[in-house]
């Protein structure tokens, strides 16, 4: 959610699929739901998001990844 949704077009540009947050669920929505979302379904996660550590931490190892 910290970064503008115009960076699709960029990893687009590139060939990388991409989606910004606002397209999958509520701009509020805690971290974790949000990182578990991308585990789920294959995606990372870029961000500009200063506690993004916490966030990864927050997760449990996943040894298939």
């Amino acid at each position: 959610m910290n970064l503008s949704p115009e960076w699709e077009q960029v990893f687009d540009k590139h060939n990388i699929q991409a989606v910004h947050w606002t397209k999958i669920g509520a701009f509020n929505a805690p971290d974790i739901i949000l990182m578990n979302w991308a585990r789920e379904n294959g995606y990372i996660v870029f961000t500009h998001d200063l506690d993004f550590g916490t966030a990864l931490a927050s997760l449990k190892p996943n040894p298939q990844v």
